[in-house]
């Protein structure tokens, strides 16, 4: 970065050349020592935003999940399920059981101008860790009462019996026909997408909401893009309440769309929608609901912010 400007004849404009290996306190004292009192006195502002310029570039350094995905996905976008956690760390959640993944809908009524009451909520709040971190840890329903003093969590609580049910459904045995990980950290998550689906060439992709916390309200869809056929094999990552972000993986068929919607309020979403023609786990119901038999014609949901689905390019 080069600030051109006009200053006093007693700086040296190279100290305004910096380098990504420039440290704030070799700037900042470089420029001390070659400014004037009276020239400082004139600067001061400047200085102020130099440092703080180069401490917000500092705190975007890129985490190791950020690497990690940089090295086996470098053509692949981060979705914003997972780069909302990487940049915040936290997000806000809601207790709110109505969500977009309880609304069934007919895949022959995704289109553009179908309205929809929908209400896209988050489950996961907690952040990331590496996997250098999240396997130092235990994970297992006979270590609970380790993991709830480890995380402070009161074993009388709703988070711990929130832990609890996540660490069972992560140790049930995997559908017939299906592969599961209950995936502690995004490099896992990635291990795992990238082993089911055989290539590292993959597009994941998840619900984006323009802003948080936003009502159940009626949605006008405004363009439906196809991400995968019917039948394609997809790995969908489910976000899971725990200490830390845990996701829940597994292999599956299905057609999956993005879907781009307007709110009542005027909140925008790209939706990500599933459509299943087999009653897979959770879309049972969705048939007998919709009065339609298994097989017959695709049932479709809308995914939560924190799941994700992950396809071959």
């Amino acid at each position: 970065m080069l600030a051109f400007l006009s200053t006093p004849t007693s700086i040296n404009p190279t100290l305004f050349l910096l380098t990504p290996c420039t440290t704030t306190t070799t700037i900042y004292f470089s420029l001390i020592n070659s400014i004037s009192l009276e020239s400082m006195a004139r600067l001061l502002p400047l200085l102020s935003f130099l440092l703080l310029a180069i401490a917000v570039g500092a705190s975007h350094a890129a985490s190791p999940a950020e690497v990690y995905w940089q090295s086996v996905l470098p053509n692949s976008p981060m979705p914003s399920a997972i780069r909302d956690l990487l940049l915040s760390g936290k997000v806000s959640t809601s207790e709110n059981v109505d969500g977009v993944g309880s609304v069934f809908f007919l895949e022959k009524d995704l289109h553009p101008g179908s309205k929809m009451t929908l209400h896209f909520t988050r489950t996961t709040s907690a952040a990331l860790l590496p996997r250098r971190v999240s396997d130092s840890v235990p994970f297992s329903s006979a270590k609970l009462p380790e993991i709830l003093s480890r995380f402070s969590v009161d074993a009388a609580s709703a988070r711990a019996d929130a832990i609890k049910s996540t660490l069972a459904e992560c140790e049930a045995p995997a559908l017939a026909g299906e592969a599961k990980l209950c995936a502690t950290s995004l490099e896992s998550m990635v291990d795992f997408a990238t082993a089911s689906l055989g290539t590292r060439d993959l597009q994941a992709v998840s619900t984006a909401v323009g802003r948080e916390g936003t009502p159940k309200q009626a949605y006008t869809v405004e363009s439906v893009k196809k991400m995968s056929a019917p039948g394609s094999e997809l790995v969908a990552c489910h976000g899971m309440k725990y200490a830390y972000a845990v996701f829940h993986c597994h292999t599956t068929t299905a057609a999956a769309y993005t879907v781009s919607m307007a709110g009542a309020d005027g909140t925008r979403v790209k939706a990500l929608a599933a459509c299943h023609t087999d009653a897979a786990a959770g879309v049972e119901e969705a048939f007998k609901k919709l009065n339609v038999k298994p097989g017959s014609v695709p049932v479709c949901h809308f995914l939560p912010q924190d799941d994700l689905l992950w396809s071959r390019n």
